[in-house]
């Protein structure tokens, strides 16, 4: 009974609490503070997490026709905005298991991802009606496009990190409205 009574407390005073965004998730004050990757033309998404503001960017792999790579149709950096904003690659362990990908070809130039950090949750990369690339998903249960993937780390090792849950943020298709999802890792 103390722990109902407790948890109906913490619920009522989480909704009065600025870092209460309304949709259910307890904002970490630290994520909003992170840069948002600008200059980067074709951006699809990117991930962050609590460890620091470096940003893992996610881009299409076009060749120099603007066709898309049917063998790796999507290429990864990093960005570290810890130092001076400059783009290094990921090392073997991150494209293979911590931020990696696997895709599966379904057609002319769509593509069914998986992340490799939250693989319950499927992604479409496709052309929009204007041409351009994007990755698809559905957030809150509407189909969204996605922009951002946050990782909560709470703790383990870098080989092993304890992540406590991905935030997936990404617009709302029919009403254009950025939304937010939690997605619990177990």
């Amino acid at each position: 009974m103390k722990t109902i009574i407790l948890l109906i407390l913490l619920s009522f005073v989480g909704a009065l609490d600025p870092l209460w965004n309304g949709n259910g998730i307890l904002r970490n004050p630290l994520q909003d503070t992170f840069p948002v990757p600008t200059g980067i033309p074709d951006l699809l998404f990117y991930i962050q997490r609590d460890l620091n503001a470096n940003t893992v960017c996610y881009v299409p792999n076009l060749d120099k026709s603007g066709k898309l790579n049917a063998r790796a149709p999507i290429d990864m950096f990093w960005l570290k905005s810890e130092e001076n904003g400059e783009r290094a690659p990921l090392n073997y362990v991150q494209r293979k298991f911590a931020y990696g990908i696997k895709v599966r070809n379904r057609g002319t130039e769509e593509y069914e991802v998986t992340l490799a950090a939250c693989s319950k949750r499927l992604l479409y990369l496709r052309k929009d009606s204007a041409g351009k690339f994007r990755i698809y998903t559905r957030i809150n249960n509407k189909s969204c496009t996605l922009n951002r993937v946050f990782i909560r780390i709470m703790g383990g090792t870098k080989l092993a990190p304890q992540i406590e849950y991905i935030e997936l943020t990404g617009t709302e298709l029919e009403s254009g409205k950025v939304l937010a999802e939690k997605v619990q890792v177990s």
